[in-house]
């Protein structure tokens, strides 16, 4: 067997050449052949009828004609029956977002197609970050088929108002590209206004990281959400970012290909973009991919994980060669991993969708590594058992028990009865917050549950102190007494947040996740309804997808005990009923402004415009 995995030298990286090279011409014995009827090639987007497939150790040596291979082969398999296109993989997307570790994960997505990640890696960077490469090679190195190209997130912390758990700059996204062949970039760039405003706290520090990823050849990924105008399109690209993920509209997309951003479609608006550039008579597809970007466990087992995406680009009109380059060829350019993945060519790992019809994508198997990894919809591959270590599943650090006094928010001196509020909601873009007027009980202010106003906090999780931020929400959360809702997973920091319509239930619900480290806490009347157990990072846990869907199935079915409230003016899409989008509420990249964080000396209430660095109180 050839010594063979992402996490070699360059050096090894060319004794595998060598050894390909006398393989292909026959001078040393191949491992296994495999013929096909057909065979995709996705760089001239052609079908080549019965082909054979010629693999050594986990690559192929040799593409051609059934037959025509020269030399000698252990093993042969016949697959005439099926058409081939290479594995599927994904531009950009957060492995941690199926809550599983990557080994699970990868037990998942094969089946669906996809044999390859470009693992947008600020999520688990921000809970581990000195060992967050470390995290995404060990599945690897324990025998996962699943090959993960992680890109250090640019977002180690999110903003200079965010700490704890990793930082990056320069010396270390310089390290990460230089020491690991497996490291494609840098992971999207989130804080559009530190890297245009030098006067910002994280100006230095992104700016030192995009030079590192230049300076080793790598790709920088780009995140211009909500960027609309044609300047600041212009300034984004001049700056270098090389693509968006964040498109909403065909003439958004148009308007940052023609600057030359790489363009990811996610599936929320991928239909729509596609439609609509169709309409107008767009016909060059080499400079997008498609991205899942965010899907839990639970989503992919009822939609499916990349061949998803493939399907709805089709149902929008794309060929089925185009779609499929979309999540081959294309992706692997864009990102520069042309020699290892992309193409079903001499070389690229030996990783084959093989379908049984071709119209609707209909996967029969899939192998990876040149080993048959799936049959239908099951994996039959060996899935890697890894003990975790400590470092990966003690992440959340709360020295103490919380109490309810954690969460009251005092009343200022001058404010006897009534006291004016800061208030947020669900997805608060607007350039200001909220104003209101709340009661003043025994010297706190009061949650007000008749006009859906209630408490929200984030709590650090890595200092040991449990520092705790709280303010008023509306429209989200309990409005059934003595209840609260805690996750460990709070994009892209992942400190606690915690909704509730009591303190003490609030309180609960955070030390609750203490004990399991990490995951989901409900609780009313002082009692745990439901749990969901995250105890890697506080973002994924060690076990197959349907054991961690009955879970939060389980969190579901006690959250409809609960009444929620609700907005009218809140789009249902966005928030309906449960709050499980809390997690994402508590972004702090563009285009979001006031956004409630731990505790920092940047911002010691918690409460900052991320854009522009003012601080408010919450109540005075």
């Amino acid at each position: 067997m050839v010594p063979d995995d992402l996490i070699i030298s360059a050096s090894d990286e060319v004794a595998i050449r060598k050894h390909l090279a006398l393989v292909a011409l026959g001078k040393k014995p191949a491992d296994r052949a495999i013929r096909v009827g057909r065979l995709l090639d996705t760089y001239g987007r052609n079908w080549h009828e019965d082909q054979e497939i010629i693999i050594s150790g986990r690559r192929i040596a040799w593409v051609g004609p059934a037959g025509a291979y020269p030399g000698t082969v252990g093993e042969r398999i016949d697959r005439s029956h099926l058409s081939a296109v290479p594995g599927f993989g994904e531009v950009h997307k957060h492995i941690e977002s199926s809550h599983l570790t990557p080994e699970w994960e990868a037990a998942l997505v094969i089946p669906h197609g996809c044999t390859w990640t470009c693992e947008a890696s600020h999520e688990f960077s921000n809970v581990e970050g000195p060992r967050n490469l470390e995290f995404w090679m060990t599945a690897r190195r324990a025998g996962s088929l699943a090959k993960i190209f992680p890109l250090p997130g640019s977002a180690v912390p999110p903003t200079a108002y965010e700490w704890g758990g990793g930082h990056y700059g320069f010396a270390e996204q310089d390290g990460f590209l230089r020491d690991h062949l497996a490291v494609a970039g840098l992971d999207e760039v989130m804080d559009w206004p530190a890297v245009w405003n030098p006067d910002n706290p994280s100006h230095e520090r992104l700016w030192g990281m995009i030079e590192a990823t230049f300076a080793n050849r790598g790709v920088v990924e780009g995140h211009a959400a909500g960027m609309r105008a044609i300047d600041d399109i212009n300034a984004f690209a001049g700056a270098g970012m090389a693509s968006d993920h964040e498109a909403w509209t065909s003439q958004e997309v148009a308007d940052k290909l023609r600057r030359g951003l790489f363009m990811e479609l996610r599936p929320h608006s991928l239909k729509d973009i596609v439609a609509g550039l169709l309409a107008a008579g767009h016909g060059d597809w080499s400079n997008f991919a498609l991205c899942t970007d965010d899907r839990s466990a639970s989503d992919t087992l009822k939609l499916g994980a990349t061949d998803h995406n493939v399907r709805l680009a089709m149902e929008a009109g794309l060929p089925l060669e185009i779609a499929v380059q979309m999540v081959t060829i294309n992706p692997a350019r864009h990102m520069r991993l042309t020699p290892w993945v992309g193409a079903i060519a001499p070389g690229r790992y030996a990783d084959l969708v093989l379908l049984d019809d071709e119209a609707r994508l209909g996967i029969a198997e899939v192998w990876a590594d040149g080993r048959q990894a799936s049959r239908g919809r099951e994996y039959i591959a060996p899935v890697p058992q890894i003990a975790w270590p400590d470092w990966a599943t003690k992440t959340v650090n709360i020295a103490r028990r919380l109490t309810g006094a954690d969460f009251a928010i005092a009343a200022p001196q001058s404010a006897a009865e009534e006291a004016n509020a800061a208030l947020l909601r669900p997805f608060h873009w607007d350039d200001t917050f909220t104003t209101t007027s709340l009661a003043v009980v025994d010297g706190e202010v009061q949650r007000d549950a008749s006009r859906n106003i209630t408490k929200f906090a984030i709590v650090d999780r890595f200092s040991g102190e449990g520092k705790t931020a709280k303010m008023f929400w509306l429209g989200t959360g309990p409005k059934t007494p003595d209840t609260a809702l805690a996750c460990s997973m709070g994009h892209d920091k992942h400190n606690i947040w915690v909704v509730g319509s009591s303190d003490e239930a609030m309180a609960l619900a955070v030390n609750t996740l203490n004990d399991i480290q990490g995951g989901w806490a409900l609780v009313r009347d002082g009692k745990v309804l439901a749990t969901v157990r995250y105890e890697v990072g506080g973002l994924m846990t060690c076990r197959p997808a349907p054991e961690l869907d009955a879970e939060m199935t389980e969190l579901y079915c006690q959250g409809e005990t609960i009444e929620w409230m609700y907005e009218p003016t809140f789009s249902p899409r966005w928030w309906p009923g449960f709050p499980e989008r809390l997690a994402f509420a508590t972004l702090t990249c563009a285009p979001w402004r006031w956004v409630l964080v731990a505790p920092s000396p940047l911002a010691p209430d918690g409460f900052v415009n991320v854009q522009t660095g003012e601080t408010h109180k919450v109540v005075w």
